[in-house]
C-alpha cells in the first residue's frame, strides 16, 4: 500500500518529475468519480490496462487535513501511474495536501475545478471556481511550491452565462501563467443553479470544437479531452486534435473498453488476457479484503458491466447483486457468476 514509509518509488519520482518535463503519459485516463473510482475500482482497471493513467475520487483538503487522512490516501502499488485529485479553494490548505500526495507517492496531483454539485458550490470547491481565474492560479502555484510532482487542473469549458470559448482561453491563459502545463478539460460547460450533477453530466451540449480550439491556441500546453467519450472509434477522431483523452462513466459501466487502450495509445503487445481471466486475476485482492471484514460488493460492483453484450451478462450481474452482500460471500461467489457468462 502507499504510505509515507514505503517512499522509494516517491523519492524517485522527485527526482525525475518537475513542472515542465511530465514523466506521466496522459494519452489515455480514467476520470475521477465520486463513489466510483475508489481503491477497489482502480484495482480491478489496472487488471484490463497497466498504462493508463487512473484518478482517484476528488478528496476535499478538509477530509485530509482534519479527516483519517489514511483512508483517502491508501492505494496498493499496482494502481501506479495514478494521480490524486483535490477539492479546495485555500491555496495553503492545497499546498499542504499537495505535500501528502507527494509523501504518499502519487504520480500526480490535480485541482478540481469542473464539480458542480451544491455541497461543493458552498465551500467554493469545484466549477464555481471558474469565475475566479486569480485565485486558482493561485492555488496551482502554492501547490507547484509545496511539491516535485506534476500540478494539473479538471475544468469544464464554462459556467452558467461564463461561456464563451474566450471567457474559457481567457481562464487557461492566467492559470498558465503558474507554468501549470496539463489541462484536463470537460467539454461541457456547467450550470451551477436548476442542474444536479448527474444532469450537469448530461444536460448542457458538449462542445469538442472549443477544447480542440483551445489546443491550437496553447499548442505549448498538454490539452486533454473529456466527456460523453463511449468508443475509440470516438477517441481516434479527437487524438490528431489533442494530446490525450479521459474517459469517465463509459469505462465504469463499459470496462471491457479498458482492455484495449495499453495497445492503442501505449504502443504495448495486444493483451491476451480475456474478461474471465481478469476477474480471476482479483481472487487473492478480494480474499485479502474479505479477511479483513469488507463484504464482496465492495469489489464486485465495480466489475458488473464488465460482460456487457454476452450472453449470460445479465445472470452474471444479478447473481452478484442477490449474493455479492452476503457476509460469508468471497471468491466462490464471484467465480459462480462468472460461469454464468459463456
Amino acid at each position: 500500500m502507499g504510505s509515507p514509509a514505503a517512499d522509494e518509488h516517491a523519492n524517485d519520482k522527485q527526482a525525475v518529475t518537475d513542472q515542465t518535463s511530465s514523466t506521466v503519459n496522459r494519452r489515455f485516463c480514467t476520470a475521477p468519480m465520486m463513489a466510483w473510482s475508489d481503491a477497489q475500482c482502480r484495482y480491478f482497471w489496472r487488471q484490463l490496462t497497466k498504462n493508463s493513467l487512473l484518478y482517484t475520487e476528488m478528496v476535499t483538503t478538509g477530509a485530509l487535513i482534519h479527516g483519517d487522512r489514511a483512508r483517502f490516501l491508501e492505494y496498493n502499488d499496482i494502481e501506479h501511474p495514478l494521480a490524486l485529485q483535490l477539492g479546495g479553494s485555500n491555496p495553503q490548505e492545497l499546498a499542504t495536501c499537495a505535500r501528502y500526495a507527494e509523501d504518499w507517492g502519487y504520480d500526480e496531483v490535480n485541482l478540481n475545478v469542473g464539480c458542480p454539485s451544491d455541497r461543493v458550490q458552498n465551500n467554493m470547491i469545484g466549477a464555481c471556481l471558474m469565475g475566479h481565474p486569480e485565485l486558482v492560479a493561485d492555488c496551482i502555484k502554492a501547490m507547484q511550491d509545496a511539491t516535485k510532482i506534476d500540478v494539473t487542473i479538471k475544468h469544464r469549458i464554462g459556467i452558467d452565462d461564463q461561456d464563451s470559448y474566450e471567457e474559457m482561453r481567457d481562464f487557461v491563459g492566467t492559470v498558465a501563467t503558474t507554468g501549470c502545463k496539463t489541462f484536463v478539460v470537460h467539454a461541457r460547460k456547467a450550470i451551477l443553479q436548476g442542474l444536479s450533477p448527474k444532469e450537469n453530466r448530461e444536460i448542457p451540449p458538449l462542445r469538442y470544437d472549443d477544447v480542440y480550439r483551445l489546443k491550437r491556441d496553447f499548442p505549448e500546453l498538454e490539452i486533454i479531452i473529456n466527456g460523453g467519450i463511449q468508443t475509440h472509434e470516438q477517441i481516434a477522431d479527437m487524438l490528431p486534435h489533442v494530446d490525450g483523452v479521459m474517459l469517465g462513466r463509459e469505462a465504469y459501466h463499459n470496462p471491457s473498453i479498458l482492455m484495449a487502450a495499453d495497445e492503442l495509445y501505449f504502443g504495448a503487445e495486444p493483451s491476451t488476457l480475456s474478461a474471465h481471466d481478469a476477474v480471476r486475476a482479483l481472487y487473492p485482492f478480494i480474499e485479502e479484503l474479505v479477511a479483513k471484514g469488507a463484504p464482496l460488493h465492495h469489489i464486485s460492483r465495480h466489475t458488473l458491466g464488465l460482460f456487457n453484450g454476452r450472453k449470460g451478462a445479465r445472470l452474471f450481474r444479478r447473481y452478484l447483486s442477490e449474493n455479492a452482500h452476503l457476509k460469508e460471500s468471497g471468491v466462490d461467489v464471484m467465480e459462480a457468476a462468472l460461469q454464468l457468462v459463456e
